[in-house]
């Protein structure tokens, strides 16, 4: 449990996506496709990875999520192995509490095409599955970025974490203010609905294969 977590605010009212059930029905129907899909491509993925840069297919992670209760995300492996114990030798290119770099040098060949069609993401229909995240949502933090938050930052983990969200639908990797990003998730809080979520997938899907913003 985060040590801030005791600090933490309750919101007034529970958001109401986070007990809609036809939120939770499109969530379960995404997974299913998403996990038919990983199961289609874990292979062919698997043994690209392994060609590249040999190590495990699978990258997890401690992110924070609804309320800042800690989960287990799962990606498709981008980068090389030990990527974490390199990072303090990239330089941050964002501003504000998030990390990003245009030419990260830890991302292998195989890592760039996995997300640079967002395939890396995968995984995480895993999470949608078990309820520990949305198809659509707030980027899921770190520990290390949520002991870092100022009041005002809570605010954006009053709804599940999301594989997409208003700011990956909007701008994915332009965005590289952290603040902007703030905005936009408490932009979608007020603007919510199912039809809305499904709005922000087909934004995604078409950002994605027009090869949009991400790296």
């Amino acid at each position: 449990m985060l040590a801030r977590q005791k600090m933490f605010p309750t919101p007034r009212q529970v958001h109401p996506s986070v007990n809609s059930k036809w939120k939770r029905l499109l969530d379960i129907i995404g997974a299913l496709v998403g996990l038919t899909i990983v199961g289609i491509l874990i292979i062919p993925v698997a043994i690209a990875i392994q060609l590249d840069n040999p190590g495990p297919i699978f990258y997890s992670q401690i992110r924070c999520g609804l309320y800042g209760r800690t989960f287990r995300i799962w990606k498709f492996r981008s980068m090389i192995v030990g990527a974490d114990k390199l990072k303090h030798l990239v330089s941050n290119q964002a501003k504000g509490n998030i990390f990003k770099n245009r030419n990260d040098p830890r991302i292998t060949r195989v890592g760039k095409f996995l997300r640079k069609t967002s395939l890396d993401e995968f995984p995480q229909f895993w999470n949608v599955l078990k309820g520990e995240m949305s198809l659509v949502g707030t980027r899921p933090p770190t520990v290390d970025e949520v002991m870092e938050y100022e009041s005002h930052h809570f605010q954006r983990l009053f709804v599940k974490p999301g594989i997409t969200g208003e700011w990956q639908a909007n701008g994915r990797s332009h965005v590289e203010d952290f603040e902007d990003i703030v905005k936009l998730d408490l932009a979608y809080q007020e603007k919510w609905s199912c039809f809305y979520d499904i709005l922000l997938i087909c934004k995604t899907i078409a950002a994605v294969f027009n090869k949009q913003g991400a790296y």
